[in-house]
């Protein structure tokens, strides 16, 4: 069973994921058209804040967003 906090952080990492794939630099070898669709699914992805709004409304759903400590930049599904 996934918990909140699980739930919110991959979302999170998800959203990292789909941005890491829309740069060539940190991502030679991906196809035009997933960096085509990776920045055409982040224009609806649900921002930090309102996973927040989404954890006090939910908390049983959505765990707290992670801090800066928790969540680590550069961390990554495949990591």
């Amino acid at each position: 069973m996934t918990m909140p906090d699980e739930r919110t952080m991959a979302i999170f990492q998800t959203r990292q994921f789909l941005q890491e794939l829309l740069d060539p630099k940190q991502r030679p070898n991906v196809p035009g058209c997933v960096r085509q669709e990776a920045r055409r699914l982040l224009r609806h992805y649900p921002l930090p804040m309102e996973l927040s709004l989404a954890h006090d409304a939910l908390p049983f759903i959505f765990g707290a967003p992670p801090t800066a400590s928790e969540y680590v930049i550069g961390k990554t599904l495949r990591d």
